[in-house]
């Protein structure tokens, strides 16, 4: 490959085929996002540039993506970013790959803040930062903590922080969940939400794709067997969070909804909310406690 002159559309259609041989189920915009990550060309660009040869370096960065990508590493750690509703956030091996469902969470969380001035959100297992900063990027003097126990996450939180140029408005902490936020915070939040890890154990191990269970961090993806642990915790934690009224939002396994709603409902919360996601399924619990 190396010694020949490939033009866009050539490693284009190569990588397609090659892509689609070693089992890619969407190879075309594989082969895109590759060629797009190596060049600096958009994917509407490629199309207009077919003829353009590729540079040495991009060639070179081209082979090790193909190379990533055909041994299952998911598309986002290759590029190393992900769009995520109207940012672009960096991706890396090690840090969970945030999901179109999460926006549905964001969209939550927006509404609990309307016509709020000065509203503080704590983000429980921020990951990448894509709910904290979205969330400060599109309710403007949002104040927002976001927590990770994983350095690796809280790391890259930072850095999406400040591409952003949100550092002002979002604090990342490297804590089990509220441990860096307590006393200190307690009863400060209006809303605190959280995509915590809830894939049931089993599930995790015998239904989930490869490419997520082989490549992406268990400690963001396993939930225990019913994949409530964590969820269990956030439940205990959140009414001495929260302002009276403050809204508690979660992600959680679609399997999993009715019995956390029973658990929510259990724990005294006075309105408990199941939402679906992009895709019909049950995955975002909402709950509150009544104002005093």
């Amino acid at each position: 490959m190396a010694d020949e002159i490939w033009t866009v559309k050539k490693i284009l259609d190569w990588t397609v085929g090659y892509l689609g041989r070693k089992g890619d189920e969407r190879p075309r915009l594989s082969a895109e996002w590759l060629l797009s990550a190596a060049t600096g060309l958009s994917r509407v660009e490629i199309y207009i540039n077919f003829d353009r040869p590729l540079t040495k370096d991009e060639l070179t960065l081209m082979r090790e993506g193909i190379r990533r990508r055909a041994a299952g590493e998911p598309l986002q750690y290759v590029t190393g970013e992900m769009p995520f509703r109207h940012i672009v956030l960096k991706c890396e091996p090690g840090v969970l790959i945030p999901r179109p469902e999460t926006e549905v969470l964001v969209d939550a969380v927006l509404e609990g803040l309307e016509g709020k001035e000065f509203p503080r959100v704590l983000d429980l297992c921020t990951g990448t930062g894509c709910i904290a900063l979205s969330v400060a990027g599109e309710h403007p003097d949002t104040v927002v903590i976001a927590t990770d126990i994983s350095p690796k996450a809280v790391a890259l939180a930072t850095r999406n922080t400040d591409a952003l140029n949100l550092g002002g408005w979002v604090d990342v902490l490297e804590c089990d969940l509220a441990d860096a936020v307590v006393p200190e915070f307690e009863g400060t939040f209006d809303v605190l939400v959280s995509n915590p890890p809830y894939i049931p154990t089993a599930v995790l191990a015998e239904q989930i794709p490869s490419e997520v269970r082989d490549f992406e961090p268990s400690l963001a993806l396993d939930g225990g067997a019913d994949g409530l642990d964590v969820f269990r915790r956030i439940l205990d934690l959140a009414p001495r969070m929260l302002v009276p009224g403050g809204l508690l939002a979660c992600e959680l396994f679609e399997d999993a909804l009715e019995a956390a709603a029973d658990l929510a409902r259990a724990a005294g919360w006075d309105s408990v909310e199941i939402r679906e996601d992009l895709t019909h399924r049950p995955r975002i619990l909402l709950a509150r406690h009544e104002e005093a």
